[in-house]
Order: C-alpha cells, then structure tokens, then sequence
C-alpha cells in the first residue's frame, strides 16, 4: 500500500497533463490564435486519422488469446453505465423541469460519457508508470478503452442513440415557465402516490382477489362511484366519463437525415422519425474536437409517400428491414470503428499478428532488417497515433471555450435539473461503479489479477457529458446553438477534477 502522500501524487500527476493540454486549447481559442476553422481541422485529423492510428498500433500487441475474455467484462461495464446514467436521467425528470428542447437530450447526457480523450490521456499515464507495469501494461489499457469507445459509436449511432438529440427540436416551443408548472404537478402527484403507497397496494389486492373470484360482485376501487352510475354519466355526456376520442392527425411529410462531408447547410429537421442512411464522420468529434458534422435533411414528396404506403401495407416489410439494416451497417463505416474491428482479428491470428509484431515461435519469416515484415506499418501508426491525445484535449479546451452561458441566464436555468446530473455522473456513479465492478470481481466475470482491467472499470465511471452532444445540438438546433447543453456541461467538467481524483487514488489503493 502506497503512503497516502504519494497516492495523492500519485492520482494527481497524469490530471496536471491533462489541464495543461485543455488550457493550451482554452487559451489559444479565447486569444483567437485557434478559430473555428482550425479547430474543425484539427479535430478531423485527430478523430479520422491519430485516433485510428492509436487504436491499431495499441489493441494489435496488447490482446492475446490469454486475455481475449477481457472483452465480454468490458462490454458488460459499458453498458451498465449507460443504462445507470439513462436512470439517473429518468429520476432527475421527475423531480425538476428540464427545458422543453432538452427532454431527450438528458437522457444522451446521462447515457454518453466523455469516452475519448480524457480517459485515454489520464490512464495512458497511469499504467505506464508504477504501480502498474509500464509499457505492456499502458499498451493493454489503451487495448481495453476501445473497447468502451466502440460501445459508444455504436450505440450512439448505427443503434440511433443520436436521435434523441433530434427528437429535442420536434414539436412547437413551449414556454419555461409551462415545463416549470408542469414538473411541479408531476412531482406533486410522484409524492402523493409515495404517500399513500401502502394502501394503493392493498386496494389493487383485494381487487386482484375479487377478479379471481368470479362470483364476487364488481366494486370500484372509488365506493362512490358505480357501474350504474358510469354508465347513466356516458349516456348523458360521453366526455364526462374522462375518455377523451381523439381523431388521429394526416401523417406529415416523411424526412430523414443523412450525415455527409460535403454538405454545407444546416436545417432544422421537423420530423418525427429520423432514419440515418450514412454516417461518414460519426461525431463531430468523440474526443471533443470542435467541429460540426453537417445535416442534409431531404424532404420527400407527398405523392411519394403515399405510394409508399400503398406498398408497404400491399406488400412485405422486407425492403424496410433491409433498408434498415444497410443504414446500421453504414454507419459502423467510420475510422476508428474500422481499425477496432480490423485490429482485434489481427491480434488474436498469429499469423496476422507476425507481420507486425514479434511473436514467439512465428511461422512468418522476418524482414531482413530482423523485424516482422510489416513492423514499418506498426511503428508508422505508431509514431502518428501518439499526436492523438494531445491533439483531443487542445480541442476539449478550445470546446469548452466556445461554451457560452451568460451570468445574467444562470437564475433562469434548470439548476435543479443541472447540478443534479453533475453529481449523479461524478459522484454517485462512480461510486455505484465501484461496487458494480467489485461485485463482478468477485463473481469471477473480472479477473482479480487484472489490475489494468479493475482500473480501467472503474474509472469509466466518473467521466462527464461527452462534448459530442454539442455538436449534434448544434447540428439539429438548425439555429447552430447549443444554450441549453452549454450550462449542463460547464458544471460537470468543474466537477470532474476532484472526482477523478479522489477516484483514482481510491481505486490504487483498492486494486493493490
């Protein structure tokens, strides 16, 4: 066990990087040294070429047979926190308003993490130096993070996690002061079925037993109220019963998004159903670089869609489904996802893996240099992936310096609704995070001699909104705004130094 002046050292040291690069980026941008332009750059370069690049040259020499099972813990971790963080966003619903053009968008807040760079910048540190064990084990970190970032792009994209986004910017503006009233009645009626919880219980038993009990006469669960009676009310005014006959409305015109480098223009999307057909830079950026993916919002025509509906209803839903399943398979076509899924092949072949790398016993003759044949494509992805951390936290700081929330607004924000969501994602998650990942240490799904694999578990659990969200408000705001996403970010980010800190230093002294 460390002395606890060098577990705060310790757990300190790779955040001080990790400031330093987001303070270089908040910097040159409010100095206008990094505009807008520069920014979008070097975030495509970083997440379509450095990030791939990183991925490869990592998850090729760091996975074997011997720790492939690795791999189902990981995916399991990753998707407990997501459904944690879609809860948290649920329970914060209920009890304070949340802006009418952010009641999805919630839900991506809690459910998405920052998965990028921050993480990847604070435990390439970690592991590479004690008590971890240095290169190797900084190799098998990063090897497990993509692992969680390939979680996050599918989920988040082929799976339409991002079009809870668009559903935010559906729909007529309603009033802050509506959603208030709103919210306020909800949690009245929320506390009042708390409070009569026990005996709500016992009435719906007795009815329960009443209905089993085919001899026994009905009774309402209210004693004033009869069959008689309901039935001489609907035939005096049938809307006095409550039953409420509502004409369904003409279908609207069909739209649907597609995401393209090439488009230039940004429209609102008033859809109710939005398909993606093609994702060709998934986010604007998952490590936060400030850039906007645009939106081609393609309107079909009327008579077109009721010739579709004639067919659909006439004939099969097959081309639906495989119309669907094509766009699924399109979007997961992106760079970072594409060296994943390439390099964990790669890994786990042995003949594969002995054109890049060493390997004992290799039936792949080396270079005459003495190296695999392709060890010069390993040390070229290499010696490139290593600008994409770096690169990522310049664009996180120039990110967060574009985030404008003015003082004067501060009173009129769901404050309620924000500091909630930062302390659900930075402090009780990684709390529960903790726990989760003890108990299936415990369970035997978590190897307890992984020490790299326990780390990295738990400290994906205390990770803020990922800044991708941004970018896609921006992108279906129509309006390139993001005011609302703005203010629920700004409190986590603060937030997350000392969680990360106290995490980490907890977690050290935990694992060893």
């Amino acid at each position: 066990m460390l002395p606890i002046g060098s577990l705060i050292w310790v757990s300190l040291r790779p955040l001080l990087r990790l400031v330093i690069c987001v303070g270089c980026g908040f910097i040159l941008t409010k100095t206008d040294v990094f505009p807008v332009v520069a920014a979008r750059g070097a975030g495509q370069l970083m997440l379509n070429v450095a990030s791939p690049c990183l991925m490869f040259s990592k998850i090729v020499p760091a996975f074997t047979s011997d720790n492939i099972g690795a791999l189902g813990p990981l995916v399991l971790v990753a998707v407990l926190y997501q459904i944690l963080g879609f809860v948290f966003s649920f329970l914060i619903k209920q009890f304070f308003w949340v802006p009418h053009r952010f009641r999805y968008g919630i839900y991506v807040a809690g459910g998405w993490g920052n998965y990028g760079d921050i993480p990847t910048s604070v435990i390439m540190s970690m592991a590479g130096a004690a008590p971890f064990g240095g290169v190797h084990d900084q190799n098998l970190s990063i090897a497990y993070i993509s692992v969680f970032i390939l979680v996050f792009y599918i989920t988040l994209f082929p799976m339409g996690g991002h079009i809870l986004v668009a559903k935010d910017f559906v729909g007529p503006e309603v009033e802050d002061e509506e959603m208030r009233e709103l919210t306020r009645l909800k949690r009245k009626a929320l506390l009042r079925q708390w409070k009569h919880l026990p005996s709500i219980l016992h009435r719906r038993a007795t009815l329960g037993r009443q209905k089993d009990d085919p001899e026994a006469p009905f009774q309402s669960a209210n004693p004033s109220i009869s069959e008689k009676s309901i039935a001489e009310a609907f035939q005096q005014d049938p809307s006095s019963t409550g039953v409420e006959f509502i004409r369904p409305s003409a279908p609207s015109a069909a739209k649907h998004v597609t995401f393209h480098d090439y488009d230039t223009q940004v429209a609102t999307p008033s859809i109710t159903e939005v398909e993606i057909s093609r994702v060709a830079s998934p986010a604007p950026s998952l490590t936060h670089a400030d850039t906007v993916t645009q939106v081609e919002v393609e309107h079909t025509d009327n008579k077109d869609n009721s010739a579709t509906d004639v067919t659909n209803t006439s004939g099969s839903s097959r081309p639906a489904k495989n119309k669907r399943l094509r766009a699924f398979l399109s979007s997961l076509i992106n760079p970072p996802s594409i060296s994943i899924i390439i390099a964990f092949p790669v890994a786990l072949i042995t003949p594969l893996k002995a054109l890049f790398v060493p390997v004992s016993n290799s039936p792949i003759p080396n270079a005459p240099d003495g190296q695999p044949p392709l060890a010069f494509i390993q040390d070229a992805a290499a010696f490139i992936g290593a600008a994409a951390v770096p690169l990522g936290l310049i664009c996180l700081g120039a990110a967060l310096a574009r985030l404008k929330v003015p003082m004067n607004q501060w009173r009129t924000l769901p404050l309620g609704a924000i500091m909630s969501l930062a302390v659900g994602k930075l402090i009780i998650t990684p709390i529960l995070g903790v726990l989760i990942c003890q108990g299936l240490t415990k369970a035997g799904v978590i190897d307890p001699t992984d020490t790299v694999l326990r780390f990295v578990c738990i400290f994906f659990s205390c990770l803020p909104t990922a800044t991708t969200q941004v970018y896609l408000t921006q992108v279906y705001s129509g309006t390139g705004s993001a005011e609302h996403i703005s203010a629920f970010l700004i409190p986590q980010y603060a937030l997350m130094f000392v969680s990360m800190i106290v995490l980490t230093a907890f977690s050290i002294n935990l694992i060893f």
